[in-house]
């Protein structure tokens, strides 16, 4: 039965006050709940007319269509190891996993030198997918995708997206853009640039975005309402960030200049300021040295040391192993090879991998004086950021994040500042010349193919061919030679099946199908056929019910935008 509120009424046992009102009596300890066909339907109603209820739909449903089932990396197959070692009798580092990974740490005992910050979102996942992984009808399945890996890329992937979709437009919305606007420009956040990418190989790239975001959102909030709960929890997700990765320290940078700028753009100066910067440090500083600390300390339980990071150990053992590395290893590149590479080389330009980032600029440039203030804090502080990342790994001997669909390192950074794109192109749209839209359009579009083209294959394929075709080499051309090569069965004939794919018969396996589950699981063949004609029609279900959310969303918010 409704109550007044339109909400599901608790009956007594065996009552049904209404009986010529449809209902469904579900037992329960407290008699019987009746829900109402109406209360349903009303429910329901509301869910289909509500654009953010459709478009945290559309993020959980994308990352769930997406994977491959396979972690992505070893990078995270590493980290999930270090996820297995927190609450099993596992080590860090499995024995022959050495010496392409590890380092001797204390005691002489090999240690993961990644940060862990990503093992311990994983944890959750993994803890309960190794219970079921271990279940009597998964006993006879010991192939690749792993069912441990499927489930914990599954709920992990899908939980960062949902969150991601939900922090990003709570932050758009608090920068004053409309629904329409901030419901596109989280769409594009998820569907064209390279969060997508990585929605489907989790390495850490979202895990900190989502950290990053969190951060810039409530400590914004903070600025503007003085809630200290905020504050609490936007130092918080900073603060966090550093277990992940220690340049997020550039993140916690950058959260400090918006706030800045946004109170310096507000005409905020001398005693205010400076008790605005107290209150902010009060909270925020403690929150930031002790996760600090809690880097240290875990640096410190591996390493032995309080002061330095893994870095001059993995020089030593490095160079022990290939005396000819130079002597300043891993700080090998010159700056500007690292800055132009990031800007220009065709491997990893974050320009072409991620096109949304140029018509951020391009609007950044027409539109400046007309960007509300708190924008064009916003703004600066994420540029500041992309800078600050370019410039600090430039000179890294790996700057460009090695086994990677682009630059990794910055990719972050990049789609922050692209998170702006389409809310400034839809709310001044009316102002922009024709070309500049069309230029636009011409970029989205862009962004888009080129995003789903990295979902298609295992990402090492074009470095493994690379070793053969040499550098450089314009990797998103050749990604799309591969998808046509292959659908054609050209691959061969065409001289993309290289011998470097073969070294590895695992991944020979893995870069020669479309890189989704239900592919991988025809592409291994010990999986039942039941199994993989289910996994395809689980998959079809969700494309189609995600285009239909998605055609929901466009109607919904063109309608808002005729009558607003």
């Amino acid at each position: 039965m409704l109550n007044a509120h339109g909400g599901i009424s608790i009956l007594p046992r065996y009552s049904c006050r209404e009986p010529s009102h449809p209902y469904i009596q579900v037992p329960s300890r407290l008699g019987w709940t009746v829900l109402t066909f109406s209360a349903m339907t009303s429910r329901l109603s509301r869910w289909l007319n509500d654009p953010l209820i459709l478009l945290i739909f559309a993020a959980g449903l994308l990352a769930f269509a997406v994977q491959s089932g396979e972690l992505g990396t070893a990078d995270t197959m590493h980290r999930l190891q270090t996820t297995h070692w927190l609450w099993t009798s596992q080590p860090q580092v499995l024995p022959s996993e050495y010496p392409e990974f590890g380092l001797h740490g204390r005691n002489g005992r090999i240690y993961s030198w990644y940060g862990i910050g990503q093992s311990l979102i994983m944890l959750p996942a993994d803890v309960i997918a190794t219970w079921i992984a271990h279940w009597s009808i998964f006993s006879g399945y010991q192939d690749d995708p792993a069912m441990r890996s499927i489930l914990v890329s599954y709920s992990t992937n899908i939980f960062l997206n949902v969150l991601s979709a939900l922090v990003a437009f709570r932050l758009l919305r608090q920068l004053r853009f409309e629904v329409r606007d901030s419901v596109w420009g989280v769409l594009a956040l998820l569907f064209c640039t390279t969060h997508l990418h990585y929605t489907q190989n989790m390495q850490e790239n979202n895990y900190i975005m989502l950290l990053t975001l969190v951060g810039f959102s409530f400590q914004y909030e903070w600025l503007r309402t003085r809630s200290r709960r905020a504050l609490w929890i936007g130092s918080g997700a900073l603060g966090l960030n550093l277990l992940t990765r220690v340049t997020t320290a550039l993140d916690i940078m950058a959260a400090g200049i918006f706030l800045l700028m946004v109170v310096w753009f507000d005409g905020v100066r001398g005693r205010e300021l400076w008790a605005r910067a107290v209150a902010y440090c009060k909270v925020a500083v403690p929150v930031y040295i002790f996760f600090g600390l809690l880097e240290r300390f875990y640096s410190w339980y591996r390493f032995g040391s309080w002061t330095q990071t893994y870095i001059p150990i993995f020089a030593r053992e490095s160079r022990m192993q290939d005396p000819s590395l130079p002597t300043n290893f891993p700080w090998s590149t010159p700056l500007q090879e690292g800055v132009l590479g990031a800007l220009f080389k065709p491997e990893k330009s974050i320009f072409l991998f991620d096109p949304l980032l140029i018509l951020a600029l391009l609007l950044f440039a027409f539109l400046w004086k007309r960007m509300a203030p708190d924008v064009r804090a916003y703004a600066l502080s994420a540029l500041l950021l992309l800078v600050g990342h370019i410039c600090f790994y430039a000179r890294y001997t790996y700057w460009a994040g090695d086994f990677a669909w682009g630059d990794r390192y910055v990719s972050t950074a990049v789609e922050m500042v692209a998170l702006l794109s389409i809310p400034l192109l839809l709310h001044y749209k009316a102002e922009l010349a024709l070309w500049t839209r069309a230029t636009a359009a011409f970029l989205i579009a862009a962004s888009l193919v080129i995003q789903i083209a990295s979902l298609m294959f295992w990402l090492p394929l074009e470095i493994y061919q690379i070793e053969t075709l040499g550098h450089p080499t314009f990797v998103i051309a050749l990604r799309f030679k591969n998808i046509v090569a292959f659908a054609l069965g050209k691959m061969a004939a065409w001289g993309l099946d290289t011998e470097a794919m073969h070294e590895d018969a695992w991944d020979y396996v893995h870069i020669t199908t479309w890189n989704f589950l239900p592919f991988l699981l025809r592409r291994v063949g010990a999986v039942p056929v039941w199994v993989v004609d289910s996994a395809f029609a689980v998959w079809g279900t969700v494309l189609a019910v995600l285009a239909a959310v998605l055609l929901r969303i466009r109607r919904l918010l063109r309608i808002q935008s005729h009558t607003t």
